[in-house]
């Protein structure tokens, strides 16, 4: 009995109950989860009759699976998201987190909340609003939301810093309420964190309800300092709702769900406010093994799961065997009632097939640029004479000045777009001396020996390596290669002499122009330059670290006299062997005394 035989005859002894089943490679990891509800039939499909290459493919690589029977389709439905949060499987439908869309966190347990815009949220007990638009849009909103309910926002920390200075000026301003003050009372900043939360949460209309009633009721009792001060945040409210359009798609009523499948397949959700189109969330995707209707059941429920708020009303694009599961998990989730419609006609329908409209023209955008690319490539494929198609690209840059340690930078493009997940960074340890090339033998040694002992970090061979430098740079990285018995297509980048990328060079010295194709030429440049920039960064952190750890031990020298110091001398070199004079034009006499002090307390101590 072979393999398939064997699953399926396991698959026909399951039960006719709802649960969840994974599926396991050979080595045991898990490839796929699934839910159904009647777990015989489905998983039993799997393994007789034909499939769609991606389903086929995924099924040929399983060697065994297990199964989960629950109570209900709205448990397996549970299961099954979880299970899937856990392990990742390859070839279910993962989205990205939001497209690095921030979240806003804030943790009342704290004596003095404080809000903060971090990635994605964690299971720490705090509360997190969002995900908003982007970062900078985000940052404005808190800022806005600070002034309106005179937050601070200065670097003071409480209560630790209260009473120890003068309010900032903010405070005289009228922009904080000045808690740094011993008199303040810290209910009354909890009090104004909490009104703060409720605009993030979607609650404003409730808070201007009640800052109207309190404002009302202080007048009625002559307390008019405090009926102003219900008036000034009442204003205040009001015009954040002008401002909120960040905000807005977090808190979309109805939300417009599109999908699109095509060389890739396309997700879109348009949020709209009364009617009115506030934003557009897109993610693009490999094809799912999942039927249509599954498919997007599989793709609202990672969306939604992700998000802090949820809108009244999901439009759904078809219609959906788990909706009313599914209804009832988001509902629980967003801690209101979520309803899932599938219009037919009229005005609802007109949004979702506006919404599938926004998804297909995203994919073909997407499929025209994958074309570029894969004609790019193409190119140097034919024009290098590689073995095969350039799927994976690595290039190599040294960077080397003074003394402060020389470096080298590994980046990664796959079928031409950067992967920043597997770039690398090398701090030389064999090589002490300014020598471009033994630094680049040892840091591509240092690479692919790690790929040859089986490090998973270096495990991904490349279709071609790029060195920065000429035929001599590109010769030794072969060499290094050789060592290890690598054999790999490598050229280096030459450059022209305003340090752009000209031509591709053999370490045999044979030079292939690429100038002549605009497509090609910069392609090569965008690889350069991203790996000139990650070697330079790399290499300014080891000499801004390397800085701090000498100068920041000297008495007197903080970040302001540190700047100066390194603007006037450039160096530490030329610090250290600056007379005290010297140093007293930049900073006081006391502190370039502790300078010269500290640079020569050896020669002092060896006489």
């Amino acid at each position: 009995m072979n393999r398939m035989e064997t699953l399926l005859e396991k698959a026909n002894r399951l039960p006719l109950l709802p649960g969840v089943y994974l599926m396991h490679d050979a080595d045991g990891t898990i490839i796929y989860v699934g839910k159904a509800k009647r777990l015989k039939n489905r998983v039993s499909s799997y393994f007789h009759g034909e499939h769609l290459p991606k389903v086929a493919a995924m099924v040929n690589k399983v060697a065994d699976f297990e199964v989960v029977v629950v109570n209900s389709e709205f448990e397996a439905l549970m299961l099954e998201n979880a299970l899937i949060k856990r392990h990742n499987p390859h070839y279910n439908i993962l989205l990205k987190d939001d497209k690095g869309y921030p979240f806003v966190r804030l943790d009342l347990r704290e004596q003095y909340p404080r809000f903060s815009v971090v990635n994605r949220p964690k299971d720490d007990g705090a509360r997190y609003f969002g995900p908003f638009g982007a970062r900078g849009a985000t940052f404005d909103i808190l800022s806005t939301l600070q002034k309106a309910f005179q937050l601070p926002t200065c670097a003071r920390r409480f209560p630790r810093d209260i009473g120890k200075e003068r309010p900032c000026l903010n405070y005289h301003m009228g922009l904080c309420a000045g808690y740094c003050r011993p008199e303040t009372d810290a209910a009354e900043y909890r009090h104004s964190m909490e009104q703060a939360a409720m605009v993030l949460s979607g609650k404003s209309g409730e808070l201007k309800a009640a800052l109207k009633a309190q404002m009302e009721q202080a007048a009625e009792e002559l307390r008019f300092e405090a009926a102003a001060r219900c008036r000034d945040r009442l204003r205040a409210v009001e015009n954040l709702d002008h401002r909120q359009t960040v905000i807005a798609t977090a808190f979309a009523d109805t939300d417009a769900v599109g999908f699109f499948r095509g060389a890739k397949t396309g997700f879109a959700v348009l949020h709209y406010v009364a009617g009115g189109l506030t934003g557009k969330d897109f993610s693009l995707l490999d094809e799912p093994l999942e039927e249509d209707d599954e498919a997007v059941s599989r793709l609202v429920l990672r969306y939604y799961s992700a998000r802090g708020t949820l809108p009244k009303t999901v439009l759904l694009p078809l219609e959906i065997e788990d909706r009313a599961a599914l209804e009832r998990l988001l509902t629980e989730h967003a801690g209101h009632p979520v309803e899932l419609l599938v219009p037919k006609r009229g005005d609802k329908a007109v949004l979702t097939a506006t919404a599938t409209l926004n998804a297909r023209e995203e994919v073909q955008r997407a499929t025209t640029q994958m074309q570029r690319r894969s004609k790019t490539l193409e190119w140097l494929q034919k024009t290098l004479e590689l073995p095969g198609f350039p799927h994976r690209i690595e290039a190599f840059d040294i960077s080397n000045t003074g003394s402060f340690g020389i470096v080298a930078a590994m980046t990664v493009f796959v079928d031409g777009k950067p992967l920043k997940r597997d770039y690398r960074r090398f701090r030389m340890k064999e090589v002490t001396e300014q020598d471009d090339y033994a630094s680049m033998y040892e840091a591509v040694s240092r690479r692919f020996a790690r790929c040859v002992a089986g490090d998973e970090k270096f495990a991904e061979v490349p279709d071609l390596l790029l060195i920065d430098g000429g035929d001599t740079h590109a010769a030794v990285a072969e060499r290094a290669l050789l060592a290890l018995g690598l054999t790999l297509p490598v050229f280096g980048m030459v450059k022209d002499n305003r340090h752009r990328t000209r031509a591709l060079i053999t370490a045999a010295g044979r030079e292939i122009g690429i100038a002549g194709n605009q497509a090609v030429f910069s392609f090569i440049g965008t690889i350069q330059e991203e790996t000139h920039r990650f070697a330079i960064e790399y290499h300014r952190s080891l000499r801004s670290a390397a800085i701090r750890s000498t100068l920041d031990d000297i008495p007197g020298v903080g970040e302001k006299r540190r700047s100066a110091l390194m603007k006037q001398f450039k160096t530490v070199k030329a610090i250290r062997a600056a007379s005290v004079e010297e140093l007293q034009a930049v900073v006081p006499r006391s502190t370039a005394q502790a300078i010269f002090d500290y640079y020569h307390q050896e020669e002092t101590s060896c006489e």
